[in-house]
């Protein structure tokens, strides 16, 4: 009786438990194969029914009604889209738009592809243009890796950050299919047009300075020759037992015989001096690149004047901003270049020093120095320029208060416009607009500036002061910033030989048959070294800087950035508006 129990309980468990629970499994194997696409179709659901929860209902005609943005070249693309819905779902109301006016300030669109994309989010990153405002994106993919290839100048460098970046670039299509959860490698690879932009110039500035993993090339032959020393008997036998170091005079003729077809003579790798020279060259062409790039930033704001109708801007910001910078810093500029071509090697021990000329026109004096080009100091150019600079000031400070107050004050008949016309200055120039969270009206009467019978002049004095003494001290800050092109790219130079003479000379140095073994652990340590160190750690601190130098020294000049950016219903933004909606 026990044993047929047994079988029976045995039986039962099969029929009722294990054979269900298999074909659970069964179909719960099955449904895991479709579990990721039903999760992706339930999320556009979700999505889709969250954005027709922003519609607005209209009873009567049983449909929804819609307020959103839309780009002027896409409306044709909205139009077809709202007919082909309305066939396939056999709607009774059909779906049309209206273009009605709105008074808020559109969002900012810009379009980017895969290669402009990466600029534009380094540009973002300093905040949203606004709308209609001039972006530095497109600049910035040339000014950006120019900036650091001057700090990041080495051909070997460049040529592997370039070859690292190309191999990205032809690979793109496979590594977007892993989709790798690695945060730094994404970044890396979302930056791949960047890295091969900095590569690329970065080779073109190794070429100038010729410097390849600190070494020189000899393309072209050296300029400089020794023979003539031993001709014109300049060095003797006695000179050569007796002196350590031998210098080449160009004074002599055939020492030198033309300057290097391209970039800088290999000869200076040899040289004593050598730091002393390229110190004098990068530290002024620093400044000659931070002057035109600071100028370039202030000739853009026009744009913006004229765009915004605000063309008193040109006279009282745009002109007093451009005449004070080129008048200090642009003859700075020009006494640099002028030495360079006035002088040559005869003459360069008269040559005065530019940065007591410098200061010596702030402090009017200086007559009793050697002038660095006819009528420098006796015609009165430099008191004349400093003159133009200080009433610039005075000009970018009260101009415009003093135009607002006058446009405020005018006869009584043209008050209503006048002040209107006031507001949407304010408006473009304060940014400072309130937008209603619930129906979307613009307050104009929250403008702490101006009312209908009240206009402010203090406040607007003050706001015109505060970006006076930003801009007439930024001037002097940032065209000092610049000089960090010249510091970065001394350090990554000395670093670079400090690597070579340090790792890869002790291998060469080695003669015997060990030395050949030993050299295979050297060059990889030298491998791995400069990848890390002058790469890696040196290549992110050159596109730090460069970043500085575009955020603060040159969009400051002309781009605000307090915009908003214009984000369209799109499926691959859906985890990050399901989180913040808390869908999810």
């Amino acid at each position: 009786v026990l044993d047929s129990l047994r079988t029976r309980i045995q039986d039962l468990n099969n029929v009722r438990l294990i054979k269900p629970l298999k074909s659970i499994q069964h179909v719960l194997q099955k449904a895991s194969e479709s579990a990721f696409t039903w999760v992706v179709h339930v999320k556009k659901m979700k999505a889709i029914y969250h954005i027709l929860n922003l519609c607005s209902f209209d009873v009567t005609n049983k449909c929804l009604i819609a307020e959103v943005w839309c780009p002027v070249s896409d409306l044709a693309n909205l139009r077809g889209a709202l007919e082909k819905g309305s066939r396939k779902g056999d709607a009774t109301v059909p779906s049309f738009v209206n273009r009605i006016p709105s008074t808020d300030t559109p969002p900012t669109l810009s379009r980017t592809n895969k290669f402009t994309s990466g600029f534009q989010s380094i540009v973002e990153a300093y905040g949203v243009g606004d709308y209609r405002e001039v972006s530095p994106a497109p600049y910035t993919i040339i000014t950006f890796p120019f900036l650091f290839a001057v700090m990041f100048g080495d051909l070997g460098h460049g040529m592997v950050m370039s070859l690292f970046a190309l191999w990205m670039v032809l690979t793109e299509k496979n590594q977007q299919k892993k989709r790798s959860a690695n945060e730094i490698w994404t970044t890396f690879f979302n930056g791949r047009y960047i890295i091969l932009m900095m590569g690329i110039f970065s080779i073109y500035t190794g070429l100038i300075y010729n410097d390849c993993f600190s070494k020189s090339l000899n393309i072209f032959g050296s300029s400089w020759s020794v023979k003539a020393m031993f001709t014109n008997q300049q060095w003797t036998n006695k000179t050569l037992r007796t002196n350590a170091l031998l210098t080449l005079d160009p004074n002599i003729s055939g020492v030198f015989s033309g300057p290097y077809p391209f970039g800088i003579d290999p000869i200076w790798n040899m040289a004593v001096n050598r730091l002393s020279f390229l110190n004098s060259y990068k530290m002024k062409m620093s400044v000659i690149i931070g002057v035109i790039h600071m100028s370039f930033g202030v000739v853009l704001s026009v744009f913006n004047h004229l765009h915004f109708r605000q063309k008193f801007n040109v006279y009282l910001l745009f002109l007093p901003e451009l005449l004070f910078l080129l008048c200090l810093f642009g003859y700075l500029v020009f006494m640099i270049i002028y030495k360079w071509l006035a002088f040559d090697a005869r003459s360069s021990s008269a040559a005065p020093s530019i940065l007591i000329h410098f200061i010596n026109m702030f402090v009017m004096q200086g007559k009793d120095i050697t002038p660095l080009f006819p009528g420098q100091v006796c015609v009165g150019l430099q008191i004349f320029l400093v003159v133009i600079a200080l009433l610039s000031v005075p000009v970018m400070l009260l101009g415009k208060p003093l135009y607002l107050y006058w446009l405020y004050r005018g006869g009584k008949g043209l008050r209503r416009r006048r002040v209107c016309e006031i507001r949407h200055i304010l408006k473009t120039s304060f940014m400072l607009l309130r937008t209603g969270e619930t129906t979307g009206e613009t307050h104009y009467l929250d403008f702490p500036f101006i009312s209908m019978n009240k206009f402010d002049f203090a406040d607007v004095l003050l706001y015109q002061a505060i970006h006076t003494i930003e801009y007439c001290l930024g001037c002097i800050s940032n065209t000092a910033s610049y000089l960090r092109l010249w510091a970065l790219s001394l350090a990554h130079a000395q670093l670079s030989e400090v690597l070579w003479g340090m790792v890869m000379r002790l291998g060469l140095r080695m003669t015997t048959r060990v030395g050949v073994v030993f050299l295979l652990p050297v060059f990889g340590l030298f491998a791995v070294l400069t990848v890390s160190i002058l790469l890696v750690m040196e290549g992110l601190s050159a596109f730090l800087h460069a970043l500085r130098l575009h955020w603060v020294e040159f969009q400051n000049k002309f781009y605000h950035g307090t915009g908003v950016k214009f984000v369209p219903f799109d499926f691959s933004l859906l985890p990050s508006v399901f989180e913040q909606d808390g869908l999810l």
